[in-house]
């Protein structure tokens, strides 16, 4: 096999489609078939399953999937570092988030890294939920992931940065508006706009609410923090999110932020694949932008 070969099967697991990777590659959807079926007849084992709508790893193929995508991924990174250096540049971090989180976390700390390091770049890659930045701080050449803390993920190391207390947006004529907190039982009967099903942070507020008997009735569920409390703003329900910083001081305008203090607060962060081979750039951004959060505290 090849790398090649793992490089493209890598793709077709993520796509799900022959004919995307080959559109991606510029080639035929038949050169991207021998690829897979060049690691099937050296493995003896069946990869990708067919389905009406594309194809899906068997079990083999998820095993072989999650292994080639580690060992590419390290790969490419020591590839491009050692090109870096050659061309005497200095170099780019990468780094894949949520489409929100740069505004909030890292105004302050992107400034003040260009400042430090005016010749090294600085790539974002956005993605919708932190399940994705995992999946991509895996499968590519990042350097790190700015997540949602959640349960340990094969791999990848996890590193808390801040806590953000929950709160309850609500309008300013909102009758809980005055209000000096909000406890769990009272969101239940509320009209919520919360982060959607499956996301980190939905399934940590589920899992607290769940331990104080607290069930949310049907929410309507936005892909981020900014739209949830901009749909509050219009009148279309109370958005429970974290205290994010920027709002620390002056929350969105036309809102209250009501505590829900009896909830813990939420673990936001870094995860890499592993600390101790990340790039001296890498950390630095990391340790830049947690020195940033740091003066906001638990």
């Amino acid at each position: 096999m090849t790398l090649d070969d793992l490089r493209t099967f890598i793709a077709v697991c993520r796509a799900g489609s022959l004919s995307a990777v080959a559109r991606e590659l510029s080639c035929t959807q038949s050169a991207v078939s021998q690829h897979v079926k060049r690691l099937e007849r050296e493995l003896g084992v069946s990869l990708l399953e067919r389905h009406a709508r594309g194809v899906v790893p068997t079990s083999a193929g998820r095993i072989l999937q999650a292994a080639a995508s580690d060992g590419i991924g390290g790969i490419d990174l020591a590839v491009r570092r050692l090109k870096e250096q050659v061309r005497g540049e200095g170099g780019t971090v990468r780094i894949t988030t949520g489409a929100t989180s740069v505004r909030h976390f890292m105004a302050e700390a992107v400034v003040d890294f260009r400042d430090r390091y005016p010749h090294v770049g600085l790539e974002f890659q956005t993605m919708s939920s932190s399940r994705s930045c995992f999946d991509a701080l895996a499968a590519d050449d990042l350097d790190l992931a700015w997540i949602t803390l959640g349960e340990a993920v094969r791999g990848i190391e996890q590193r808390p940065v801040v806590e953000l207390p929950w709160v309850l947006a609500v309008r300013a004529d909102d009758p809980l508006a005055g209000r000096p907190r909000v406890e769990p039982a009272e969101l239940a009967a509320a009209q919520l706009i919360t982060p959607p099903d499956g996301s980190t942070s939905r399934g940590r507020l589920d899992a607290w609410l769940g331990e104080l008997d607290v069930v949310l009735p049907t929410v309507t569920s936005v892909a981020d923090w900014d739209t949830a409390v901009l749909l509050a703003e219009l009148g279309l329900g109370q958005a429970v999110v974290p205290l994010l910083p920027g709002w620390r001081e002056c929350g969105p305008a036309g809102l209250r932020l009501v505590p829900v203090p009896e909830l813990p607060p939420l673990s936001v962060g870094w995860a890499v694949r592993r600390w101790d081979a990340l790039s001296p750039l890498g950390r630095a951004f990391a340790d830049t932008v947690a020195g940033h959060c740091a003066p906001l505290g638990p």
